[in-house]
């Protein structure tokens, strides 16, 4: 059990027989009152962000989450296999479970799998991926004059803004924390 007061970013909490990874925390004073603290948490099951109040002093149960250095190998269609990068044993997970995630896979892309009992609840991804433009509009005389965005399809099928230079071909440095064009490779 933890105090709610010593809440850090990405602990995984098991509350009401849920898993939740803290996603951000604020301490507030009440004028009166005792001091609180507003939590957003990201249940792992569902994806999902829950606005939860805490009152301070509350105490918390603290998930025992492993973490495990993993290389991606394949999909079959429904699911996508990893090899443990320790000990060679592989583990799967199905496409539920790894959501968008997938638009950054690449093969022998080093990921980091947390498993809670044994069974892998959530996929940490590099922030940043190179990935190859398969398809976006061609570019004309002066289109590089402002700073305008055009879309663009990715070789893992996600699509993204990026600036007008960028062309067919290219490979481009994404953000896998929101999909975002970073810079050019």
């Amino acid at each position: 059990m933890i105090d709610v007061n010593s809440l850090k970013k990405g602990m995984v909490l098991l509350i009401d027989g849920r898993l939740y990874s803290v996603v951000d925390y604020d301490h507030m004073k009440m004028g009166r009152g005792g001091a609180v603290m507003r939590t957003k948490l990201k249940d792992l099951t569902t994806n999902l962000i829950k606005e939860i109040t805490f009152r301070s002093g509350e105490k918390l149960e603290e998930a025992e989450v492993e973490w495990k250095h993993a290389q991606y190998l394949y999909n079959d269609g429904a699911n996508y296999y990893f090899m443990l990068i320790d000990n060679y044993e592989q583990i799967s997970l199905s496409e539920d479970e790894i959501r968008d995630n997938k638009y950054y896979l690449l093969d022998n892309l080093e990921v980091d799998i947390s498993l809670y009992k044994g069974k892998p609840i959530s996929l940490r991804l590099p922030t940043t991926v190179n990935l190859k433009i398969v398809e976006t509009p061609p570019n004309f005389k002066g289109d590089t004059v402002s700073a305008s965005l055009k879309p663009a399809m990715l070789e893992t099928g996600l699509n993204t803004k990026v600036p007008m230079f960028i062309k067919k071909g290219d490979i481009i440095k994404v953000d896998t924390r929101d999909g975002s064009y970073v810079a050019r490779v």
